[in-house]
């Protein structure tokens, strides 16, 4: 067990599923549950390691985080399901699809006008399939 901020006794795993739950929300569950079958200690991993220990630190803010996941994954260029994963993540943390497309614009200066593209079309997927599941909730 681990000391989390001085307030709480959790292990890596719990503060891990907790980050997990109120950054990615169901998207992130689905990328751990679909390790289950092949790899149930890299879902472990990806629980402890990044959401565990990093952003659970002090120091930034989920929203700074996001930016910088977003931008990062952009940058990349190969990373499409996860860049996805994460435009979610950054809509739940409260940046808006205004600033999501800003970020990933910037990105076209860094990491050339492909990765944007993707980028801006994974942002495009993702606002699509959030607007229509707002919309189904409201009818």
């Amino acid at each position: 067990m681990t000391k989390h901020h001085g307030t709480t006794t959790e292990s890596r795993l719990e503060r891990g599923r907790r980050a997990l739950a109120e950054i990615d929300g169901e998207a992130g569950e689905t990328v751990v549950a679909s390790l289950a079958d092949i790899a149930p200690d890299f879902a472990t991993y990806l629980i402890e390691f990044p959401f565990g220990d990093i952003y659970s630190r002090p120091g930034l803010d989920l929203r700074a985080r996001e930016i910088a996941t977003i931008a990062a994954l952009t940058a990349m260029g190969n990373a499409a399901p996860q860049l996805k994963v994460h435009i979610e993540a950054g809509l739940n943390v409260g940046l808006s699809s205004e600033e999501i497309t800003e970020i990933i614009m910037q990105m076209a200066v860094y990491a050339g006008f492909p990765a944007a593209l993707n980028g801006l079309f994974a942002a495009k997927e993702v606002f699509a399939l959030r607007s229509a599941r707002v919309a189904e909730h409201a009818a």
